[in-house]
């Protein structure tokens, strides 16, 4: 049942009233294997429960007696004006959750007006995601093959189709261990289970960069530390991606929002800096945003919206955090982006105690 929300707010599906919920729909929509492999961290699956718990250790500090009446969510990201705080982060074969696919998270995100990444290893050609994204910001995950070749032909086709940026995995040198996947024989069958252990920052960034040439941001994504974000600011790259993979890398790593602070404090507004990894609510987007971040990525969500509803799914999970985020602001007494900081949060330390950041 869909009903009308409050003025500012999207209409309301009954069934599906927040992200979690969103979440235990799509399970009984899916396969176990799809299921398993969309939602596998590596090993125990330590890092990705730790990306979820991250944000629970920050509190807001609301102010109070401030004009809210006009709340400007809105971010600029590749030149263009994205209507709220996030992106759908690049996921993988997307036709597996729905026949929709990486097709209805385009044409959910122009509607939204949020940019989209594309995986590399999408299962509908990057040229028609294009096409079904028009005007709206698309940029492409990628992973550097031993066989240079196939990448330069991708990056060509991607420059041709009106990417705006190249997102560089940079975490996974091997594939991390995921105990389900390889019970059901299933992704390791693929071509990306089967890594470049070979790349280096002198070496393929500056390969990168040339064949991007001036169409094409190059972006850096699975960076967890300062050293890493100075070597990324030293090479030249456009921005950084602070990324765990989902937590389906390493085991025991740092949860993204952990990592961020520490990336940005190295990097010091020299180039952009987004976060992904364990976002569910309207309020972890502004957590991040305090923390330093500049925009933040959305990955399982929208698969789950996927599975759930299609592209209708896709729209749904958009249209909450973003709700969501607005309310937060405008309760957190902000009404622009730009505005929110570190001011705006606390951190619990393990006591329960809490302390200004």
């Amino acid at each position: 049942m869909v009903v009308k929300g409050p003025t500012g707010q999207g209409d309301h599906d009954l069934n599906c009233l927040t992200v979690d919920e969103l979440e235990q729909h799509a399970y009984e929509m899916m396969d176990k294997q799809t299921r398993d492999y969309y939602n596998e961290g590596a090993d125990s699956g330590s890092t990705l429960k730790e990306n979820l718990d991250a944000y629970g250790k920050y509190r807001i500090r609301p102010r109070v007696l401030r004009d809210v009446s006009n709340i400007d969510t809105s971010v600029d990201i590749f030149g263009t004006t994205n209507s709220s705080g996030f992106g759908v982060a690049p996921t993988a074969m997307q036709c597996l959750a729905h026949p929709d696919g990486e097709l209805g998270t385009a044409r959910a995100c122009k509607k939204a007006k949020i940019a989209m990444g594309l995986s590399s290893f999408a299962t509908t050609s990057l040229e028609d995601v294009a096409d079904a994204s028009e005007d709206n910001p698309n940029v492409l995950q990628l992973y550097l093959f031993e066989e240079r070749e196939k990448s330069r032909k991708l990056i060509a086709r991607a420059k041709k189709a009106g990417y705006k940026a190249v997102f560089l995995t940079v975490d996974t040198p091997y594939l991390g261990r995921r105990n389900m996947e390889i019970r059901n024989q299933g992704t390791n069958n693929f071509p990306y289970s089967r890594p470049n252990p070979t790349l280096t920052w002198e070496k393929d960034i500056d390969w990168l960069k040339q064949e991007c040439g001036p169409e094409m941001e190059v972006w850096v994504k699975g960076v967890a530390t300062g050293e890493d974000a100075l070597l990324a600011v030293h090479h030249g790259v456009d921005g950084i991606v602070v990324s765990n993979h989902g937590g389906r890398q390493l085991n025991g790593a740092l949860a993204t929002l952990d990592a961020l602070p520490e990336v940005v404090e190295a990097v010091q507004k020299k180039v952009p800096v987004h976060v992904d990894g364990g976002i569910r609510h309207g309020t972890d987007i502004f957590k991040a945003l305090a923390l330093g971040a500049d925009f933040c990525w959305v990955g399982r969500p929208a698969l789950w919206g996927l599975a759930y509803k299609g592209q209708a799914g896709v729209e749904l999970m958009i249209r909450l955090l973003s709700d969501e985020f607005r309310l937060c602001m405008g309760l957190a007494g902000v009404t622009r982006v730009k505005d929110i900081t570190k001011e705006y949060l606390v951190k619990l330390d393990r006591s329960g105690f809490v302390a200004k950041l």
